[in-house]
């Protein structure tokens, strides 16, 4: 089976000796227009894009995220336009590959055949369910390589070594380490020299994987990870959409300068 979008993109960054730059927002925030513009303007500087899909729910996400899904909620988002944009994103010449973030709920009341049929129509080529923890994800995990989508399992700090081999041999290549137990946004409670210590545990048992770093990166902290394989930055780009409705600005403007400022700083 050939390499995914994802995989090759986080090999380039690799070669160029950097981290891959992710960034999330909520689909559909601030509107259909404005989220397929801030995709086109980040795409510039970010190496991958995720992309959550809004729910109720959402007990694993801070305040800015929880925000950005009530803004989606209220204009009547749905999933379909969700799927529609990102259709239409992956025509564009310089799109980057799309790591679909959802809760189980969704993929229940979905159909994880049907969903995963949907990835592939769309062309996103990476995905992360919450709440959908291993040993429980093993068939849809399977079910996500036999298409060439690679599903990426969390990892957290403090994570029993027995457990953690067991997830890494049933990932697709990509694990995502959670820097701290604490929602997203949540200000870093634990030095960087911990995360990284931490961080550096788990990528001695997942040798030959790349490991996503994310939870509680800035731009004033991001520049302190630039060893790892790779950073997101979620809650951050959600409050700078926030900021622009508040003050009238372009939500794609802001959001593109940001993302390259945070691209210089861990080049």
């Amino acid at each position: 089976m050939p390499k995914s979008e994802l995989i090759i993109a986080f090999e380039k960054c690799k070669k160029e000796g950097r981290p891959s730059l992710l960034t999330y927002q909520v689909a559909g925030d601030p509107n259909k227009k404005k989220s397929f513009d801030i995709l086109k303007s980040i795409s510039k500087s970010a190496d991958v894009c995720e992309w959550g899909l809004a729910h109720s729910a959402n007990v694993g996400d801070g305040r800015q995220i929880q925000d950005a899904t009530f803004r989606v909620i209220k204009n009547k988002f749905k999933i379909k336009d969700a799927f529609g944009i990102i259709k239409k994103y992956k025509r564009e010449r310089d799109s980057r590959p799309i790591i679909l973030m959802f809760y189980y709920n969704t993929l229940f009341q979905y159909g994880e055949n049907r969903f995963i049929k949907k990835m592939k129509e769309i062309k996103a080529t990476g995905c992360i369910c919450v709440d959908y923890p291993f040993p429980q994800n093993k068939s849809f995990a399977l079910k996500c390589r036999k298409n060439n989508i690679t599903f990426i399992q969390l990892l957290s700090p403090n994570i029993e070594t027995s457990l953690a081999k067991k997830i890494i041999s049933n990932s697709h290549g990509i694990i995502y380490f959670i820097s701290q137990l604490a929602t997203t946004g949540s200000k870093l409670k634990v030095s960087p020299k911990r995360i990284l210590k931490n961080y550096n545990r788990i990528k001695r048992m997942a040798r030959g994987k790349f490991i996503i770093l994310g939870f509680g990166i800035t731009e004033k902290t991001i520049g302190k990870f630039k060893k790892s394989d790779a950073i997101v930055v979620g809650s951050a780009c959600c409050k700078a959409i926030a900021d622009s409705i508040k003050k009238k600005h372009s939500p794609a403007i802001k959001l593109g300068k940001m993302v390259k400022r945070l691209k210089g700083k861990i080049l």
